[in-house]
C-alpha cells in the first residue's frame, strides 16, 4: 500500500452554516463516495479529516454537534483513521504523517471542503513533504467566501497546482486508470500461467502423487 485517499472536511458542520446553498456542488457526497469505494478496492488506505475549532461557538465547534462526515457520504469502515485538525492543512496538528510514514505511503489522493482552502492547504504542504498529489477536483466544492464565483475559485487552485503541487485529476479518470490497472495485471498472471504450462503448479503435484 504506497497510495492513500484523504477525504478532507466533509462535514455536517458547513451545511450548518447560512451559506450551504453557495457551494458549487451541493451533491458533493457522491463523487467523493466514489473516490472511497475506488480506494478500498485497490487496496489504498483511506483517511478522514474533520475540521474542529473547540470553544469557538460556531458549526466547527465540537460542542455544536455538527463536526461529523456528512450523512450521505460513505462511511468509515475498521482500520480507516479519523483525524480532527485545527489548522487548514491536515497535517499540522495531527498525526498524519506518522500514519503515512508507518504505512509506506507516497502518494496522496485528494478530495474534499474546500477545494481553495483546506484541501488546496493539504496539497501544498503534502507536495514539500515530498509526497505525490493527485488533486480530485471534481470531488472538491468551495462557496462565495472569497468573494469570486466557487468556479473562478475552482479554476484559480487548478491553474497554481497543476504541474508545480499536484497532478490535476477526476474522479472518472482515476477509476479509467483502475480498470486499466487490473486489466493489466489479469493479463500479467494469465501470460504468467501460460508460460508455466500444465505440468506445473497443482497440476505437476497432482500428477506427481496419484
Amino acid at each position: 500500500m504506497n497510495r492513500a485517499l484523504l477525504v478532507i472536511d466533509v462535514q455536517e458542520s458547513f451545511r450548518a452554516r447560512p451559506h450551504w446553498e453557495d457551494m458549487a456542488n451541493q451533491r458533493i457526497a457522491e463523487p467523493v463516495s466514489r473516490l472511497v469505494r475506488l480506494a478500498r478496492s485497490r487496496g489504498d488506505q483511506v483517511i478522514w479529516v474533520l475540521h474542529t475549532e473547540p470553544g469557538s461557538g460556531n458549526a466547527f465547534d465540537p460542542e455544536q454537534g455538527h463536526v461529523r462526515l456528512l450523512e450521505e457520504l460513505e462511511q468509515p469502515v475498521p482500520g480507516e483513521p479519523v483525524l480532527r485538525k485545527t489548522a487548514h492543512n491536515a497535517f499540522t496538528t495531527t498525526h498524519l504523517q506518522q500514519l503515512l510514514t508507518r504505512a509506506g505511503v507516497r502518494e496522496l489522493v485528494l478530495c474534499g471542503i474546500r477545494t481553495e482552502q483546506c484541501v488546496e492547504t493539504t496539497a501544498r504542504v503534502g507536495s514539500d513533504l515530498g509526497y505525490g498529489i493527485v488533486f480530485v477536483t471534481d470531488a472538491t466544492t468551495t462557496d462565495r467566501a472569497t468573494g469570486l464565483p466557487p468556479e473562478a475559485v475552482i479554476e484559480r487552485t487548478e491553474a497554481v497546482l497543476r504541474g508545480r503541487f499536484a497532478r490535476i485529476g477526476s474522479v472518472a479518470e482515476l477509476e479509467l486508470e483502475a480498470e486499466a490497472e487490473a486489466e493489466a495485471e489479469g493479463a500479467a498472471e494469465a501470460e504468467g500461467a501460460a508460460e508455466a504450462g500444465p505440468g506445473s503448479g497443482t497440476e505437476a503435484a497432482v500428477a506427481a502423487h496419484p
